[in-house]
């Protein structure tokens, strides 16, 4: 009789990456590519020089690739959402008369 073996997914509850970006990064360099490619077809539309847009969705693109590496590296998987969360929470609560803990 014959032994079958399986191989044991190590990754189950780990989040996706895809060379080097995490989680939700991937998805914003896909729109952010897709956003570079409406523009270049925008602009060839428009009768921009083809140099010209190549060089502007190259510039953008380069850019692109930039902020969302460095976002991937500073903030992980969960920390822009931290981040942001972070921002919204004030800071100071100011309340200017006693009326609301007079209330019974």
């Amino acid at each position: 009789m014959e032994t079958s073996s399986y191989q044991i997914n190590k990754g189950i509850n780990k989040s996706i990456e895809f060379k080097g970006l995490k989680a939700q990064y991937i998805w914003y360099m896909g729109g952010g590519a897709l956003a570079l490619l409406i523009t270049f077809a925008v602009m060839y539309i428009i009768g921009i020089p083809s140099i010209i847009c190549l060089l502007v969705a190259a510039v953008l693109g380069g850019v692109l690739f930039a902020k969302v590496y460095a976002m991937s590296n500073k903030y992980g998987e969960h920390g822009l959402m931290k981040a942001m969360a972070r921002r919204q929470v004030p800071t100071v609560i100011k309340i200017k008369n006693r009326s609301i803990f007079l209330k019974k």
